[in-house]
């Protein structure tokens, strides 16, 4: 599925709802399913309500900064891709959101239309590459589960072929 098709879900968290008109606007004719909130409750309900792939934060915000909204998802939703804006330079911020909030991407408004594109695209490869990867660390354990179960089978044989041979 490519990050244009229907079915990419990218919520974004900003206190300021020009930001957000601007991102749903620009963003309008991309596909994707796009959900914005100035409120961090709507957006843990938005969070608890679909499966969001895709989660951009103001780092600046009354009440709570982007990194620490970041930080208290991760452990209830550890899958979606972390993406930081900001109009302000702040290296601090930057080391952060790295560390604590698990931020793939750290963006500057004002956007650029091809920046903020390539941003959402690239995120939702790398959503992509992370679930296939869980999804072959899963068949992996199966089959080596599986491999264990038949060794063992001809271990089993191959005692009862030498008792058999006494």
């Amino acid at each position: 599925m490519s990050a244009k098709s229907n079915g990419v879900n990218v919520l974004y968290l900003d206190d300021e709802q020009s930001n957000l008109e601007v991102f749903k606007a620009l963003l309008r004719r991309d596909g994707y399913n796009i959900y914005t909130t100035t409120s961090v409750k709507k957006a843990l309900e938005i969070l608890k309500q679909n499966e969001i792939h895709i989660v951009l934060s103001d780092q600046r915000m009354s009440g709570i900064t982007g990194v620490e909204f970041f930080e208290s998802i991760i452990k209830d939703y550890p899958k979606p891709i972390r993406i930081l804006t900001t109009a302000y330079s702040d290296f601090d911020s930057v080391i952060d959101a790295i560390n604590k909030g698990q931020v793939y991407k750290y963006l500057s408004k004002p956007w650029e239309s091809g920046c903020i594109r390539s941003a959402l695209i690239q995120s939702y490869e790398v959503y992509c590459l992370r679930e296939q990867n869980k999804n072959l660390l899963t068949d992996l354990q199966k089959y080596n589960a599986e491999l264990i179960a038949i060794n063992g089978q001809l271990e089993f044989m191959l005692h009862q072929k030498e008792s058999f041979k006494e």
